[in-house]
């Protein structure tokens, strides 16, 4: 879009009575190719364009989009905002001073879009290959995703910012099946970045470890449930955070008293042992942005620091509500979406403990070596997850292996119940479904105990 068109549009939208307008182009590719059952299951490419005005009288949202750039619909769609608003006719407002800013989140990558979708077949072959290590492995599923993404933003105080977002993930499920009897093991490790992730990942690796994983958990017997001590695992352990703990921490959720952390600013929520970040800056991370889709530089953001509720994350509209700084946090899927806070890379930052040290804390529990999927409210923080890998712990030691876990529990009362922190951290990739839409974020912990959870099993 030329800056003209979008002055224009922008003037339009203020002398409607907005208090703040914004405009969002863009641009994106996308790739995707799959194996199932030794053969190319399916690939898919897509070009995705479009524009989204937003109007914002105080801290109410008017939103539209339109994958048409002419000038003509466009300012349409500003009428037509405006009007459902009824504020024509209002003081005009002046567009603030321009500000001109290029940033770009990776450069030197190897673009999907240059090397195509024949690049990807040897990594999947190979994951295919690897991973055939019993008859019992029943599927192996292996797929590459990419996208690059072009982005514009204008504003109404003068903004004018472009970015460019590449990313790629490799994902690999391995089953395996005996009788009747089923299991599956998943990674999906992603960056911010091209082709060059796949040249550096130990892709073969990877699928053993699933069909492995698979494998063992096939012939473990059930767990019998109750209340218990857990060890959880590292890297996508930090699942349960997010979901039970990091979304309420958005401003979105504050703002809209959907949150068991409203008004907690500046208290104990947790052990002294616990500090949980959002870092949107680690570089060539899944999770992480040069600017967030408002244009505002990312950055690290310490929500809780040895145990106390330090920050939300916010967006311009949460931050104008609660009265909180910007944090570079407001996030969308696409041009579809209005932004809202939402996490980038989310973790429980690394202790001083050992998984040894840990473990031999407990007399008879569970460690959940190995997270999967699950559900949760995020109004009430209360979560269901599944445990992929577990193993019993008796009299601190490891034990057998054991299957059909689950972890139950409100995040907000589990947190005090973290007292052991490791140093064992990693990370790990997902996609995050909200009101803006599904986006790429990162989790991550070092392993931990949990004094007392209910586990639940068959």
């Amino acid at each position: 879009m030329h800056s003209d068109l979008a002055k224009k549009i922008l003037d339009f939208c203020l002398e409607a009575g907005a208090t703040f307008a914004e405009i969002y182009e863009e641009e994106t590719r996308k790739s995707y190719l799959s194996l199932k059952d030794n053969a190319i299951e399916g690939a898919s490419a897509s070009i995705i364009y479009g524009i989204g005005i937003r109007m914002l009288y105080g801290t109410e949202v008017l939103y539209g989009f339109t994958s048409d750039s002419s000038e003509e619909v466009l300012l349409n769609i500003a009428k037509n905002l405006s009007l459902a608003k009824n504020k024509k006719g209002t003081q005009k407002r002046q567009l603030g001073e321009e500000r001109n800013y290029i940033s770009f989140s990776k450069d030197n990558f190897k673009d999907p879009c240059v090397l195509g979708q024949s690049y990807k077949k040897d990594f999947l072959f190979a994951a295919n290959s690897a991973a055939r290590i019993s008859p019992k492995i029943l599927q192996l599923e292996a797929s590459i995703a990419d996208s690059m993404q072009n982005i514009s933003i204008w504003n109404s105080e003068g903004l004018q910012i472009s970015d460019s977002r590449a990313r790629t993930r490799f994902s690999v499920n391995a089953t395996a099946a005996e009788n009747s009897e089923r299991t599956s093991a998943h990674e999906a490790p992603g960056a911010l970045g091209g082709f060059e992730f796949l040249d550096n990942l130990p892709v073969k690796e990877l699928a053993k470890s699933c069909a492995e994983r698979a494998l063992r958990m096939l012939s473990a017997p059930y767990i019998k449930g109750g209340h218990m001590p857990i060890v959880m695992g590292n890297a996508f352990g930090g699942v349960i955070f997010h979901e039970a703990c990091g979304h309420p921490l958005e401003a979105e959720a504050v703002r809209r008293q959907a949150s068991p952390f409203c008004g907690k600013l500046g208290e104990q929520v947790a052990q002294p042992v616990l500090t949980a970040i959002d870092d949107g800056t680690l570089n060539g991370v899944w999770g992480s942005l040069a600017v967030d889709d408002e244009g505002t530089p990312t950055q690290k953001t310490v929500l809780i620091e040895n145990g106390i509720l330090k920050n939300f994350l916010s967006d311009r509209v949460g931050a104008k509500e609660l009265d909180l700084p910007l944090t570079g946090s407001a996030r969308r899927e696409s041009y579809k979406y209005a932004p809202v806070s939402r996490m980038r890379n989310t973790f429980i930052a690394p202790g001083n403990s050992t998984l040894q040290q840990m473990l031999a804390t407990v007399d008879n529990g569970l460690y959940a070596a190995k997270m999967a999927g699950g559900s949760v409210n995020p109004a009430t923080g209360e979560f269901n997850f599944a445990v992929e890998e577990g193993y019993e712990i008796k009299n601190g030691k490891l034990g057998d292996a054991v299957r059909g876990a689950t972890l139950i529990g409100l995040g907000h009362e589990i947190l005090p119940k973290i007292s052991m922190v490791g140093s064992d951290f990693e990370l790990a990739a997902g996609m995050c479904g909200a009101s803006s839409g599904h986006i790429p974020v990162t989790v991550g912990q070092p392993s931990i105990k949990v004094d007392s959870i209910l586990v639940g099993g068959r």
